[in-house]
C-alpha cells in the first residue's frame, strides 16, 4: 500500500497576521492565522505549517499565542519554525499546541541543535527547513549546483543544498521541508530538478515547497520525489482549494487522503 500524498498550506504569520510576497519581499496582508488555518481544516488539509517569518523577540509571544489558539481549534498536526534557536524554544511551541517544529538558520549555525532536539523529543518532531537556491555567478560554488541560504534566501551560505539535507537526517531531523527560493512566491512550479536531487539521498519524508501556482503544479512534484506538496499563496488568495489539489493528485494515479 502507498503512503498517502499530504497536501500542506503554510501560512506565513508576521506580528500575529497572515502574510504573502515574492521571493519573502512585498509582503501583503493574507488574513487572520487561526480563521484560515480552520477553513483548510474544513477543506480537508492533511497538516498546517506555520513560519514565523520576521521571528524578532518582540513578535514571539504573539506567535506562541497565535499557535495556541489554532492548536484549541484545529485538529490536525502543526509545524510551527521561525526563529528557533535552542531546545528550550522547540519545548515551549509544543508545550503552546504544535506537534513539530522547523529549524532552518540555528541549524546551519549550528549543527548539533538538530541532534539535541531529536534526542530530547523524538526524530518525529523535528523539520529541518532548508532554503535553497540555485548558485549564482561569481558566487558559491557547490557540487550540486544548489546552495543553502539564509534570512529569507538573501544570504547564501556556501553549502551544498543536497549534502545539507542528507546531513541533517543523520544529525536525527525526522523530515525536510525543501523550499526553493527561486520559484518561492512565483506561481511558475515547483523546483522539481532541486526535488529530483534531493529524493534519492534521502530516507526520511520530503516535503516540497515553493512555486505552486495552479493545480496543474502538484503533481509533478510528487513524481519527482515529494511525500508531501507545501503552498501558500494558491490556497490563501482563493485560487485553490485543498480539496482541488487533491482531486488532481487522485486523478494523477497519487493516493491522498
Amino acid at each position: 500500500m502507498s503512503v498517502a500524498t499530504r497536501v500542506i498550506p503554510c501560512l506565513d504569520v508576521d506580528a500575529g497576521r497572515v502574510v504573502k510576497g515574492v521571493n519573502f519581499e512585498n509582503l501583503r496582508d493574507a488574513g487572520d492565522p487561526v480563521e484560515l488555518a480552520l477553513a483548510y481544516g474544513r477543506q480537508g488539509a492533511d497538516e498546517l505549517t506555520f513560519l514565523d517569518v520576521t521571528a524578532s523577540s518582540g513578535n514571539r509571544e504573539t506567535t506562541y499565542d497565535v499557535v495556541t489558539r489554532t492548536a484549541e481549534q484545529v485538529f490536525i498536526p502543526l509545524t510551527v519554525g521561525g526563529g528557533v534557536r535552542t531546545v528550550a524554544d522547540v519545548d515551549r511551541l509544543l508545550r503552546a499546541g504544535a506537534d513539530k517544529v522547523g529549524v532552518n538558520t540555528a541549524a546551519i549555525a549550528r549543527p548539533e541543535l538538530v541532534t539535541e532536539i531529536a534526542e530530547r523529543f523524538g526524530t518525529q518532531v523535528l523539520v529541518l527547513s532548508a532554503d535553497v537556491r540555485r548558485t549564482r555567478p561569481g558566487g558559491a560554488e557547490t557540487h550540486s549546483g544548489f546552495e543553502v541560504t539564509t534570512h529569507g534566501g538573501r544570504q547564501g551560505t556556501g553549502i551544498d543544498a543536497i549534502e545539507w539535507c542528507v546531513r541533517a537526517e543523520q544529525l536525527g531531523a525526522g523530515e525536510i521541508l525543501l523550499n526553493s527560493m527561486d520559484a518561492d512566491g512565483t506561481k511558475d512550479g515547483y523546483d522539481l530538478e532541486l526535488i529530483r536531487l534531493v529524493r534519492p539521498e534521502l530516507h526520511i519524508p520530503l516535503v516540497a515547497s515553493g512555486g505552486a501556482g495552479k493545480v496543474d503544479d502538484f503533481v509533478p512534484a510528487v513524481q519527482a520525489g515529494a511525500d508531501a506538496v507545501l503552498a501558500a499563496s494558491v490556497f490563501h488568495f482563493g485560487d485553490l482549494t485543498v480539496g482541488d489539489v487533491k482531486a488532481e493528485l487522485a486523478r494523477g494515479g497519487i493516493p491522498v487522503r
